[in-house]
């Protein structure tokens, strides 16, 4: 029996994004929630682009670019409902280049 082994992110740099300059179409509402009332910052090993970052400080980083537009992230964060999110722009997010 073969094995085959997939390497995520290999696949995922086949995909392309086309960065909304000055208008992310993700936000963290108040970056004190996630400092101060989120435990576990789930965000942070849901998100499958790993758009989101734990600072040292207990903070959260958040780079929109390269986001897959799953809605992981405002799923996993509705305890709290401090994302904002919606679809980018036309023509502008994740470009898939099998779909």
């Amino acid at each position: 029996m073969n094995v085959i082994t997939v390497n995520v992110e290999d696949k995922l740099f086949q995909n392309r994004y086309r960065v909304d300059a000055g208008r992310p179409h993700i936000k963290i509402r108040d970056s004190a929630i996630c400092t101060n009332d989120c435990g576990v910052k789930s965000c942070t090993f849901v998100c499958p682009a790993a758009c989101y970052k734990e600072e040292g400080n207990g903070s959260v980083t958040l780079i929109t670019d390269g986001c897959l537009e799953c809605g992981s992230c405002r799923i996993i964060c509705s305890e709290h409902n401090n994302v904002d999110w919606e679809y980018p722009r036309g023509g502008h997010g994740i470009l898939f280049k099998f779909g």
